[in-house]
């Protein structure tokens, strides 16, 4: 049976899958096909929750016992936008000037592709690992992420599945192949503020309140004074005010209730909980010495609302994944990887709960748009870094 040793071909055959988050398109499918020849078990389980759309994910394990590496990643990418801006249609994995032009070249099918081709290659060369590598794979990753890695890893676990490390093949490096690997990721916090007021007509602001000045006294205490300076391994905490609304649309109408969203990425300085204490605090403290107008008696009135999931700080630690990964890189680019904590959230900060994770995959600079594409010359080196690294990390 023919070995999918070859990314170019592996990623084609994916990139032409429209899966478009959170549709499967084909892309599980294909990818199933490509790890049967390795002797692969594959399951692919679908996961529901009301109000959410149902997603396919999957799960393959090559080897029963041993040393157990993870490969994670995920099939889904965004929406195309207007086709037509497109040089190369997005999904048809057309090759021009050295480069494969699609959505999700590089944001993650390209990962993918490499993978699979280096742990061909292992097998052509070697034989079986002397271990287990496992993929585990979504179609929610672009989206909720409700119906994937994180109940994926709870199936594969209630299974009886554990793991030693893990590589998620997110598009890391962000100038050359090379240049940088995660090795953590910063929390992250979402809320909404609200301000109640008393809506009334502008010629008469005895009779009302507006909640503008008082939700921009609000805004100012979480902007001023900084969270913290920054740790060892992260950068300062930030936080951003991302809108500002009151719904309306008329020039005379002073508002009765003005809502501020906000989301701070934070260091290992703060666990969820204490971030939380400290931004309430902040907004108590600025209600407390603010009014909505000069001459009144009361305190700022507001609401606040935690948004969405919140996601914890991580660092991984294992020396062995990521000098055995940071040595590989080095080896086929001549680059030591910078070990970043930049950037945003991934499905690594679900990982981290199972085992030590690592990010490390292509450029990301044109992920998410008009003309994704990735050099094929960078797909050979990215399979020949995993290769090494499946070689020494096995050994």
């Amino acid at each position: 049976m023919r070995l999918p040793v070859d990314p170019v071909e592996n990623l084609s055959a994916l990139i032409r899958c429209r899966s478009v988050t959170p549709a499967e398109g084909g892309a599980l499918a294909a990818l199933a096909a490509m790890l049967e020849p390795l002797g692969a078990r594959v399951d692919r389980p679908t996961f529901s929750e009301d109000g959410q759309a149902d997603v396919e994910n999957l799960y393959a394990r090559i080897g029963g016992k041993g040393p157990h590496l993870m490969f994670a990643g995920h099939t889904d990418v965004v929406p195309p936008g207007d086709e037509a801006a497109w040089t190369h249609p997005p999904f048809a994995a057309e090759i021009a000037d050295g480069e494969m032009f699609g959505r999700g070249a590089v944001d993650m099918k390209g990962g993918i592709a490499c993978f699979v081709a280096a742990l061909a290659r292992y097998f052509k060369k070697n034989g079986s690992p002397h271990g287990s590598v496992s993929f585990l794979i979504t179609g929610d990753e672009e989206g909720p992420a409700v119906n994937g890695t994180a109940k994926l890893l709870r199936w594969a676990a209630d299974r009886g599945e554990t793991w030693d490390a893990a590589i998620v093949g997110e598009p890391t490096n962000v100038d050359v192949l090379g240049d940088m690997m995660k090795i953590g990721r910063r929390g992250s916090l979402s809320g909404r503020v609200a301000v109640n007021g008393r809506q009334g007509h502008v010629a008469y602001p005895d009779r009302a309140d507006n909640p503008l000045p008082g939700l921009l006294a609000l805004a100012e205490s979480l902007l001023r004074p900084p969270f913290d300076e920054g740790t060892e391994d992260f950068p300062p905490t930030n936080l951003e005010i991302t809108s500002i609304d009151v719904g309306n649309s008329a020039t005379n109408v002073i508002p009765g209730r003005a809502t501020m969203a906000f989301n701070i990425r934070f260091n290992d300085g703060w666990s969820v909980e204490a971030l939380q204490d400290e931004i309430r605090s902040r907004l108590e403290r600025a209600a407390a010495e603010n009014r909505l107008r000069p001459g009144r008696t009361g305190p700022v009135a507001f609401d606040l609302e935690w948004r969405d999931r919140p996601s914890p700080v991580f660092l991984t630690r294992d020396e062995k994944l990521t000098r055995t990964l940071a040595a590989s890189v080095e080896a086929l680019t001549g680059r030591k990887p910078d070990p970043s904590t930049s950037g945003g959230t991934s499905d690594a900060r679900f990982i981290k709960d199972y085992c030590p994770v690592v990010e490390f995959g292509l450029v990301g600079r044109t992920m998410h748009m008009v003309d994704e594409r990735v050099p094929l010359e960078e797909l050979e080196t990215l399979t020949r870094i995993y290769l090494r690294f499946l070689e020494d990390w096995f050994a």
